[in-house]
């Protein structure tokens, strides 16, 4: 059997929804929860158990980069002792992830070379496209294609759904930082066109960019969901005072309208086929509550900001 380190967690996330995690000797200290449990964290964070706020987030990276550091690193040790045959990295974000840079330096240094393969997608498409990719380098190609027809049959409850209620696209804001304010790109337009939305200021197959408060004022987004990288609901609510201390904020029609959410970050920045797929429907239930319902499981995963903020003003 092929010995393999992910050091993504969607790539982990997708290796285990496929039944394929016996393979996996190595992971990131990001990766789910089942694997941490599971496997050896190879992959570590100079953020790692820290917790900066978004600006201290953004200016430690900016400073990182301007010096040439990087914020992630390999436990080379422990990586010799796996010795694996594969290992999934990424070239796209050096940011969220540890890079292909930082990888081949590492690998470099071991007696047996493994095969590297960046797991880097720009689209949705890219994404499912990267469990045939996975499933393919440990010769498993058949349970990837059972894996994708399940999650292309809930897309498609998705969108025949919205079909059938002939259900208006909604001019959204999803944002993935908040200090400054990025707008949402790669994948997740996608995910919010098949969702029954639009995001104007997004960019599609590419990165997120600052947004500048001015041009978000002039969209004034009918549903903003708030989903910084990295950041769980209870993270982010801690810094939601920086969008609604803004001059304006009360002035967009999502707020004055109760239709701010805020989303855990893995369903949309996290690019495993299921998580975006989850991240679909939970989008889809956002936009048009009275079309799609969702589980209740998945209705944990994002949080009525501004519903519960009218309940606190109410009652004081």
């Amino acid at each position: 059997m092929l010995t393999v380190c992910s050091f993504l967690p969607a790539v982990t996330q997708m290796l285990y929804d496929m039944g394929l995690e016996d393979h996996i000797h190595g992971v990131t200290f990001e990766c789910p929860e089942i694997a941490l449990k599971e496997k050896q964290p190879v992959v570590r964070c100079i953020f790692e158990g820290k917790n900066y706020t978004s600006l201290e987030i953004d200016a430690f990276f900016s400073a990182s980069k301007n010096q040439g550091k990087k914020l992630y690193y390999v436990d080379e040790e422990l990586l010799s002792e796996i010795a694996p045959d594969v290992i999934f990295t990424q070239d796209m974000c050096d940011v969220c992830q540890i890079d292909m840079a930082c990888t081949s330096a590492a690998v470099a240094k071991l007696e047996k070379q493994p095969a590297l393969i960046s797991i880097s997608p720009a689209s949705l498409s890219d994404v499912f496209d990267n469990a045939l990719t996975i499933a393919k380098a440990l010769g498993k190609e058949e349970v990837a294609y059972q894996y994708l027809a399940k999650l292309y049959d809930r897309l498609d409850l998705v969108v025949d759904a919205l079909r059938a209620s002939k259900a208006m696209p909604k001019r959204v804001l999803l944002m993935e930082w908040l200090a400054p304010i990025f707008n949402c790109g790669h994948w997740i337009p996608d995910q919010i066109a098949y969702a029954g939305g639009v995001d104007m200021l997004s960019n599609p197959s590419g990165d997120s960019t600052v947004t500048s408060w001015n041009k978000i004022l002039k969209y004034d987004p009918e549903i903003m969901v708030i989903a910084p990288c990295g950041f769980t609901i209870e993270r982010t609510l801690e810094e939601m005072h920086l969008l609604t201390k803004k001059e304006g904020w009360r002035d967009i029609k999502a707020v004055r309208e109760g239709k701010v959410f805020v989303a855990d970050f893995d369903l949309f920045t996290q690019s495993s086929a299921s998580t975006l797929t989850s991240g679909i429907e939970l989008l889809a239930h956002l936009f048009h509550p009275d079309v799609l319902s969702i589980s209740e499981q998945l209705s944990k995963k994002f949080h009525h900001f501004e519903k519960s903020r009218s309940n606190i003003e109410t009652t004081s």
